[in-house]
């Protein structure tokens, strides 16, 4: 699993290292990535579906978040 730490990140910076470890994945790997920005818990999820990857799923917890996904 990669792992992307965004916490304390503002955009675009929560996206664009998104994006990178997006396409930095190997096929199959999972990506997680944690925030705390509100905007970029919905900005990540529409570059996930745009570039055709799989959204396993989204939770947060006291403002945090953790998204994970799936490169195809």
């Amino acid at each position: 699993m990669r792992k992307v730490d965004c916490l304390g990140k503002t955009c675009p910076k929560p996206l664009i290292e998104a994006r990178k470890a997006m396409r930095d994945a190997l096929p199959g790997e999972t990506i997680e990535i944690v925030g705390d920005h509100a905007p970029s818990k919905k900005e990540i999820p529409m570059a996930v579906e745009l570039l055709g990857h799989e959204l396993l799923g989204i939770e947060e917890t006291g403002g945090v978040w953790t998204i994970r996904i799936r490169k195809r």
